[in-house]
């Protein structure tokens, strides 16, 4: 098994899309994706044997890095991948300066929701009827994790 994380450029936007779509019922637009390279954003895709299995975008502002999107192919959901690519974007974000680490996640979204607070977040607060859904809205529940 050989994993390998590669920077996320424009060129890449368009098959990162592939699983930006398969992971999010509302997921973002190729338009807004592309808005989050460069500058402020940080984001890495994980390779694994020459296939894109995951990435994620990551915002730094002034001590704080913000994880914006982190998605793995759901055909390679369950293996740990994410718990990866979290390791990673810690890393990175800790390079910029990051000393707060900051996320929010669908409340229904259990596994993500138990990935997190293994990896020492925990909830700050809830945006009531953030994210939308198949049926009605659902809450976005924020986390926070100090280095």
């Amino acid at each position: 098994m050989s994993l390998e994380f590669y920077a996320i450029t424009q060129a890449d936007v368009s098959r990162l899309m592939t699983i930006e779509n398969a992971c999010h019922s509302h997921p973002w637009s190729e338009k807004v994706f592309a808005s989050c390279i460069g500058g402020r954003y940080f984001g890495y895709y994980l390779h694994l044997n020459e296939q894109i299995i995951g990435f994620y975008i990551g915002e730094y502002i002034l001590g704080e890095a913000t994880l914006m999107d982190i998605c793995i192919d759901p055909n390679m959901q369950g293996n740990g991948y994410g718990k990866h690519l979290l390791a990673h974007y810690h890393e990175q974000a800790q390079a910029l300066g990051a000393n707060t680490f900051l996320l929010e996640v669908r409340a229904k979204n259990i596994s993500a929701l138990m990935m997190y607070i293994n990896h020492g977040y925990s909830e700050i607060g809830r945006r009531t009827g953030y994210y939308p859904s198949n049926v009605g809205y659902e809450d976005a529940i924020v986390m926070s994790k100090q280095n």
